[in-house]
């Protein structure tokens, strides 16, 4: 087994349907539903949209200590151009803009957004990596 690896990623949703149509509007589709959740294929991983209220009672924790916005998930893309449309595409679908896309301190470009539960997702574009066809990154 390798231990560093993720497998899922889980978000805590308000609204399931609200948010599964936030990421429909961003191009996503579900692999799998199942009563209050939906999960997302990506590369070698998936992505899981979970009420709130659902997860906080599966970690036997309240709802409040759950909070979010601690925690970045990133898209890297092959240009800035690709950045650009993403972060547009985000903000169109109802996402809250955080940063707009530009060039940063690190020599690569980025801006950031949270999605309609407050999650928040950075758009890079890193001149220094590689990415897959299918958009995966390996350092």
């Amino acid at each position: 087994m390798t231990p560093q690896r993720v497998t899922l990623i889980t978000l805590g949703v308000n609204d399931l349907d609200t948010s599964k149509a936030f990421y429909e509007k961003l191009g996503w589709t579900p692999a799998q539903e199942q009563e209050n959740v939906a999960f997302y294929q990506m590369n070698g991983m998936a992505l899981g949209l979970f009420p709130t209220v659902e997860l906080a009672k599966d970690q036997n924790r309240s709802e409040t200590s759950l909070g979010t916005g601690a925690i970045t998930l990133a898209q890297n893309f092959a240009s800035e151009a690709e950045v650009d449309e993403a972060f547009t595409k985000a903000i169109e679908a109802g996402a809250k803009e955080l940063k707009k896309p530009e060039k940063v301190f690190w020599g690569g470009y980025s801006g950031y957004y949270a999605d309609i539960d407050g999650h928040v997702w950075e758009v890079a574009h890193n001149p220094f990596w590689e990415l897959g066809e299918d958009g995966s990154l390996t350092l």
